[in-house]
């Protein structure tokens, strides 16, 4: 499974978007363009990414960039796995 796919399917379980995840793509917006991605969603999401990658995210990552576009969010979840090899 793509690092997106699996990306969507994290932001859909634990944003409870019921399936409409699979029709995000790279250009998706989130942060301000999906209603459920809400600050308190934020702390879900990277906590869910963490737990399924394997990876550490620093408070200090947190970052509007890192959260603009399922593209942002995806390039940033790929750079933190390749890190952590």
């Amino acid at each position: 499974m793509s690092t997106i796919a699996e990306v969507n399917t994290v932001l859909d379980r634990t944003l409870q978007l019921g399936g409409r995840s699979a029709k995000f793509d790279g250009n998706t917006g989130l942060f301000g363009s999906i209603a459920e991605f809400d600050s308190m969603a934020v702390v879900a999401v990277v906590a869910a990414l963490e737990e399924k990658f394997g990876i550490t995210v620093e408070d200090d990552e947190i970052t509007a960039d890192v959260f603009e576009t399922v593209g942002s969010l995806v390039r940033f979840v790929d750079d933190k796995i390749r890190a952590s090899r």
